[in-house]
């Protein structure tokens, strides 16, 4: 804990915030460096932590589920596991303090059922749910009934008689002065996690928060008993809020927001959750974008592309599947200056530091393989992984690393914490349809001559033209003129090739002269 805190001392930290009509973009920086981003539109903003009142729609033993009409486009998905009442005895609970809304792969706490669903819910009858993952294309969104309100230094589990502690409290006297803290402050019933920011917090600090998340709480139950579903009772914090009370701790010297509005409301929200902060918040007012003026924007576009190059010339290639995120390192231009191996030593090293940095800022969760580039003694293989394992100590996320083999393959997995960067600000391409390749000139050219020869029967007697893309049509003359002229004297018509350069390269048509 002692190194922990001491390496968080030479961060300097500054959370920049570019809050414009249509999006809030926000951006943590580490010793001038882009570590983390965070974004949320108008149009698309998040719903997971939000809390409504249901109606289930239809029940499904044989998955152990239910569906949940909440008043989305979707219905919600709400497992047997996450019913109120259904879980292990509280004292036999784990706690996980971070990113409580926003994991897909693990709950706040782990627990099991103890009734089939059939049995605790029934078609029509009404619930009060939060929503724990975020609709995913056909899918609706996953709920649960174990509410969690999350404060700065605690979250507030209404559901549960259980004090717990963050796990990354390590110091055993501290996590009892807070678990004693806590147990002083809180109502009979009230279950709560001290989260990890909460450290040599005092009284004065903790107990206002508590009393206003148990407020909140009592506010959302009355709601719920005066008002049909489906209707949202509470929506959780926006992008903003949610970044300073987060992110927020004595090594951010400098919150710093282009908004004046934006300004005025994070001034109340930090005097109430955050009093510290107060002196550290300012209004950017210089001509230049604030994204552009930090440098974030250059990062931000670095941070889409799928090779990242190294300083020493060498790079990496990252590509991201549905299953997994398979990461390759290359020594690309870098020769080194004595051996090959010193010269695979130091790439993969350099890589190692940078791919750690990339699945932060990239945010990049689930099954990762980093294939290194092998090296041939062992030693080399333990410096490379334990400088690898060194760099994920800045990581908020969970992570779970496996050796180097004797492949230079390293298998981990990162905590899923909500959509990847790359995903929520690209989509997939729609000519190649996300595949990252579109067919060739050579491919599309025998394309065309085929679709020719299929429709023998039914062209014109004297010519057809063939609308196609100008580089298509470029090669067909180039390179397959001798063949268009045999093709014109098989099918006994003249072929007219007309370029086109609004279509894409794919695209081509078939008509009369």
């Amino acid at each position: 804990m002692v190194e922990e805190s001491a390496q968080q001392a030479l961060l300097e930290k500054e959370i920049i915030i570019d809050a414009s009509p249509q999006e809030t973009r926000i951006a943590l920086m580490e010793n001038k460096v882009l570590a983390e981003f965070y974004h949320e539109s108008v149009r698309d903003r998040r719903i997971v932590g939000s809390i409504y009142k249901g109606r289930v729609t239809r029940v499904l033993p044989g998955m152990q589920a239910a569906f949940v009409d909440i008043g989305l486009e979707k219905a919600a998905f709400l497992y047997v596991s996450d019913v109120a009442g259904q879980g292990r005895e509280a004292e036999e609970m784990e706690f996980d303090d971070e990113n409580s809304h926003d994991s897909d792969d693990e709950n706040l706490y782990h627990h099991r059922p103890n009734a089939p669903i059939e049995e605790l819910l029934k078609e029509g009858q009404e619930i009060i749910v939060q929503v724990a993952k975020e609709p995913l294309g056909r899918k609706g969104a996953r709920i649960t009934q174990h509410i969690s309100l999350p404060g700065r230094n605690v979250v507030f589990l209404p559901t549960v008689d259980h004090i717990g502690v963050s796990r990354r409290i390590e110091d055993d006297a501290e996590r009892t002065r807070l678990r004693n803290l806590v147990e002083k402050l809180r109502n009979k019933g009230a279950g709560f996690i001290v989260r990890t920011v909460a450290v040599d917090c005092a009284e004065e600090e903790m107990a206002p928060e508590m009393t206003f998340l148990m407020r909140m709480w009592e506010e959302i139950s009355k709601r719920g008993e005066n008002i049909a579903a489906p209707t949202l009772l509470h929506c959780d914090l926006d992008v903003t809020f949610r970044a300073i009370r987060d992110l927020y701790n004595p090594s951010v010297r400098r919150i710093v927001v282009d908004s004046p509005d934006e300004y005025r409301k994070i001034l109340n929200f930090v005097e109430t959750f955050v009093p510290d902060a107060v002196s550290a918040i300012e209004l950017y007012n210089r001509p230049d974008p604030i994204f552009d003026f930090y440098g974030i924007e250059i990062e931000l576009s670095r941070a889409l592309d799928k090779r990242v190059w190294l300083k020493s010339g060498g790079y990496i290639i990252i590509e991201m599947t549905e299953a997994l995120t398979a990461i390759d390192v290359n020594t690309g231009s870098f020769v080194g200056k004595r051996n090959l191996e010193e010269t695979i030593l130091k790439t993969n090293l350099e890589a190692a530091k940078e791919i750690a940095y990339q699945l932060r800022l990239r945010n990049i969760g689930g099954i990762i393989i980093i294939d290194f580039i092998d090296m041939e003694h062992e030693e080399n293989r333990l410096k490379v992984f334990e400088a690898f394992r060194t760099e994920f100590e800045k990581d908020r996320a969970k992570t779970n690393l496996l050796q180097i083999s004797s492949l230079g393959l390293v298998e981990m997995t990162r905590k899923r914490v909500g959509e990847s960067l790359g995903r929520s600000l690209s989509q997939p391409c729609p000519y190649c349809d996300g595949t990252g390749m579109v067919r060739s000139k050579a491919t599309m050219a025998a394309d065309i001559f085929r679709e020719l020869r299929r429709k023998r029967n039914a062209l014109p007697k004297k010519e057809v033209v063939v609308d196609a893309n100008k580089e298509v049509v470029r090669f067909i003359f180039e390179e397959e003129r001798a063949d268009l002229e045999l093709l014109e004297k098989a099918l006994g018509v003249r072929i007219t090739l007309n370029a086109r350069p609004d279509f894409h390269i794919e695209e081509y048509e078939i008509g009369n002269g």
